[in-house]
């Protein structure tokens, strides 16, 4: 099994950055491939970012080049470096994790319990 908990999320104007953070614990093997998703209300689950094992990372094409997914092994921690927010970023943020590498999609088996972004104008 593996444990996941979120933290970093607020309140902050667009344009603006935020660091979320997902402390794991558990089973290394089930926190070999980890993943960003969130959702708003009434939309699916989105992926937001990935990282496999190897190194290898995937986002959303809505935050290439403004979100930056990276992980701290030695700590157990997960980031996700948000920059230039944009107010379609509000949502809940969720980090997830598997022993096998989903990509974006939600199949993930461990999943924390998530941290809320909110943009503002």
């Amino acid at each position: 099994k593996a444990q996941l908990l979120e933290s970093g999320g607020g309140a902050v104007q667009a344009g603006g950055s935020l660091r979320l953070s997902c402390i794991f614990s558990g089973n290394t093997d089930n926190t070999r491939n980890m993943a960003w998703f969130r959702q708003t209300p009434g939309k699916e689950r989105e992926g937001v970012a990935a990282l496999m094992s190897t190194g290898t990372t995937k986002y959303a094409d809505s935050v290439k080049g403004r979100f930056t997914i990276s992980k701290d092994n030695a700590k157990n921690i997960l980031y996700l470096q948000m920059d230039r927010l944009e107010l379609e970023d509000s949502a809940m943020y969720y980090c997830a994790s598997d022993r096998r590498f989903f990509g974006l999609l939600s199949a993930y088996d461990y999943w924390g319990q998530g941290t809320q972004v909110t943009v503002s104008s």
